[in-house]
């Protein structure tokens, strides 16, 4: 079923626009803030398995890494876009998957995206 899922939450995305140029020193001015929200988002918890024995594994079988997101369908981001899921600024990890149009009905599929908590 395509999105924006009805029951679904409000993801916002962080994007920075292209530099308007550079400082005196050559490195490129940020550019304009060209945030904006998506609407209707299915956010699922992502975990990851430790390596069994390893020291990330502590009476503990899985740890949260971040979050899958089914984004509607059409929406437009960058990998080098950051997103705030829940308070929670993420990196966007990976190409988003555009799951295309379904063979079978038409229907237009969301856009898949891994994003991943920004720490320190």
């Amino acid at each position: 079923m395509p999105g924006p899922y009805h029951f679904g939450e409000t993801v916002r995305v962080l994007r920075t626009g292209d530099s308007p140029g550079r400082d005196a020193r050559g490195q490129p001015l940020p550019g304009p803030d060209e945030s904006f929200d998506v609407h209707g988002c299915a956010v699922t918890p992502r975990a990851q398995t430790p390596t069994v024995g390893g020291d990330q594994q502590q009476a503990r079988d899985t740890v949260i890494v971040g979050w899958t997101v089914y984004a509607p369908a059409g929406t437009q981001l960058r990998t080098t876009d950051k997103v705030r899921i829940r308070g929670a600024v993420c990196d966007i990890t990976g190409e988003p998957g555009d799951w295309g149009r379904s063979p079978f009905t038409g229907t237009r599929g969301p856009v898949q995206f891994a994003a991943d908590r920004v720490t320190g």
